[in-house]
């Protein structure tokens, strides 16, 4: 399978730096995972939007998946209570 290369919108990278330690590696560790399998066991496809959504604890993993350019683009990442606003 091809590699995607993952691009972090400067938001969702401050929202990454804002989160717990423990919270924010195994945020990063799905991130890179996202590269060999974009769309993971578990990722759902956001209604009525071009994203999809993983879930990492109490956080979510929003994403743009872009096959054409094979391009992963991280929008969001917060909190599961806030992550849809």
């Amino acid at each position: 399978m091809a590699s995607y290369s993952l691009l972090i919108k400067p938001s969702a990278a401050k929202e990454l730096e804002d989160l717990p330690l423990r919270d924010r590696q195994r945020a990063i560790s799905k991130i890179e995972r996202l590269a060999t399998e974009p769309r993971p066991v578990g990722a759902e496809k956001l209604s009525g939007q071009e994203k999809y959504r993983i879930r990492q604890g109490d956080y979510r993993i929003l994403y743009l998946i872009n096959d054409v350019e094979a391009r992963i683009t991280i929008v969001r990442v917060a909190h599961r209570g806030d992550a849809y606003r």
